[in-house]
């Protein structure tokens, strides 16, 4: 079997993230993991918090704690959450970590080797009641464009114009408030992207057929319009610093590297950090270090992340003339809105991770967003759809069959599987179906379309209900008990298979659903097209228990309390 690489994009360590972020990265990169580990591969799922830029220095600014204790306490905050969704790291990493501050100095110094990182003077905005440069997102004050009296110097987020700090009316310092400012001198390291374009344009024309639409576009957008030399530095305490041995002059400045170049690093700092947990039978240079051959590297991330993810780091490995594993395919998200409209921290617009989890179980929330993934568009959510596929595919579909079918049987058989007739035509039917859809099911996985997965899931689910419906064991056993007995044992092996092909998507109740039976050396980790169609995996005989309600419905009193709560219309 292969070895899979799977990266989900860093969420940054500013604040809890929303539902979007959730399930532009981290979310579907946890599902392939899930079904890739099930079917026999060798899977490692790397993930870390992104903590070096200019918003967590001024996030520590704001609470007064030094910005390392601030980083540590939101790296905690951010994996709790990240736990309760079940999302199934093999490692969660940190960008301050020292692995990642080792390797991203070691790859500046291969790229200045070989010649693609120079030292450039600019022009910079000065804060003398600082005394320090200010980075473009330290500088704030009214975009003259729309007005608003908080853009920062590098964008403005009411208008979302890109800008310069001298674009600004009234700038001010956003560490002293003061106005204090003038334009000085400085020098910073550029990555000569212009220089490496061709090779860049080169690696994307052989990988980016395998990508997404979505994906493979951004990227020949951004090659299109010609690569440009990158600032790779900036002048802040908190970061990566650039190494004395190399530039001793920006060091003693105190020069750090830009976020978005030693963020990307992260995904092999963080295996690093990860073996160096048990050194003695974990090797991460065999995932990173001319693993080619037998390594499928696998990135998920929103389309915001895809330039600096098609084209920035990939220049950075190809630049080190080093056997950098590099990205085989990227899966790239549109946006996930809020009724139409962003979600928003600072109104309190929208659903975020934290509060998600307060009001109802994680496999609720993963499987809505997974079967409404924004694959090909930007998609919305607004509570009606959740509340209607919450109750029509979770708790009708699934939770009904589950709980009618253990009741039923242990009100008129006991609490064992029940023997009854051999398997007749209907079986043999049903048989043929599920195995289809589960061909179905497995070739939309492999794709990693999620949307199209769910849809073969819940067809599953769908094809137990009909065959019910069809028998229609609380008629049938009152003429033919033999013949109830087998229509409820074949619906327990449903459920069982339910189980064991639902896990990627809901975890949880997929472990309650399995452990309803006492099936010794229960082991299987996915289901055959031959045991697909007998539906025997669970014999006459095997004790059951009735879980509780898997999925509880959600009322009309409950969908307006979360619209009362969340908010429930664009802004």
């Amino acid at each position: 079997m292969a070895r899979h690489l799977i990266t989900s994009a860093l969420p940054y360590i500013n604040g809890i993230k929303h539902l979007g972020n959730m399930v532009g990265s981290m979310l579907p990169a946890d599902v392939y993991s899930r079904y890739l580990r099930q079917r026999g591969h060798e899977v490692l799922y790397i993930c870390a918090t992104d903590e070096h830029g200019t918003p967590a220095e001024l996030a520590a600014k704001e609470q007064g704690i030094p910005v390392d204790e601030f980083c540590a306490q939101a790296h905690d905050q951010q994996k709790a959450i990240y736990d309760g969704f079940n999302l199934a790291f093999d490692y969660f990493g940190r960008s301050s970590s020292p692995q990642n501050h080792e390797i991203t100095q070691e790859i500046a110094r291969e790229l200045k080797t070989n010649g693609f990182i120079e030292e450039r003077s600019i022009r910079q905005v000065y804060s003398n009641a600082d005394g320090r440069f200010l980075p473009d997102r330290y500088i704030i004050g009214t975009c003259p464009h729309c007005g608003y009296d908080k853009a920062r110097g590098d964008q403005c987020e009411n208008c979302t114009r890109v800008l310069d700090p001298t674009d600004l009316i009234d700038a001010r310092s956003a560490i002293s408030g003061s106005s204090d400012l003038e334009v000085r001198e400085t020098k910073h390291l550029f990555l000569l992207q212009s220089v490496l374009a061709g090779e860049v344009e080169a690696w994307v024309d052989e990988r980016a057929d395998n990508w997404p639409v979505l994906a493979s576009s951004i990227a020949r957008k951004w090659l299109t319009e010609g690569l440009h030399d990158r600032a790779i530095t900036r002048d802040l305490d908190w970061g990566v610093p650039v190494p004395a041995d190399t530039w001793p002059d920006l060091a003693a400045e105190g020069k750090v590297f830009y976020v978005w170049f030693d963020a990307p690093i992260e995904y092999i700092g963080s295996t690093k950090e990860w073996a160096d947990q048990d050194p003695e039978n974990r090797d991460w240079r065999s995932w990173w270090w001319k693993s080619d051959a037998d390594v499928h590297y696998t990135q998920f991330m929103g389309k915001d992340n895809v330039p600096f993810h098609s084209v920035m780091f990939p220049a950075t490995l190809l630049g080190t003339r080093a056997p950098w594993k590099k990205v085989d395919v990227i899966k790239a998200f549109n946006w996930l809105n809020y009724y139409g409209g962003k979600f928003s921290t600072s109104q309190r617009r929208g659903v975020f991770t934290h509060d998600a989890l307060e009001i109802l179980p994680a496999d609720y929330w993963r499987y809505f967003m997974m079967a409404n993934a924004p694959e090909s568009d930007d998609s919305s959510f607004t509570w009606e759809h959740f509340t209607a596929t919450v109750n029509k595919d979770l708790a009708d579909t699934l939770g009904n069959f589950v709980n009618r079918v253990l009741s039923f049987s242990k009100k008129r058989f006991g609490e064992e599987v029940p023997a009854g007739a051999e398997p007749g035509e209907a079986e043999a039917k049903l048989g043929e179906e599920v195995a289809r859809l589960l061909a179905e099911y497995e070739a939309q996985m492999e794709a990693i379309q999620f949307r199209k997965a769910a849809a073969a899931l819940r067809a599953l689910w769908s094809a137990g209900n009909s065959y019910l419906e069809e028998k229609a064991p609380w008629l049938e056993i009152k003429t033919n008990p033999e013949g109830a007995a087998l229509t409820l044992r074949t619906a327990m092996n449903l459920i069982h298979l339910y189980a064991v092909v639902s896990e990627p998507f809901i975890p949880t109740s997929a472990k309650t659903m399995r452990e309803a039976f006492s099936l010794e050396n229960d082991t299987a980790t996915w289901v055959t097209r031959d045991e697909a169609k007998s539906l025997s995996s669970v014999p006459a005989g095997t004790p059951f228990t009735i879980p509780p309600v898997l999925f509880a419905k959600l009322t009309d009193e409950d969908l307006e309390s979360y619209k009362t709560r969340f908010g429930g219309e664009s802004e």
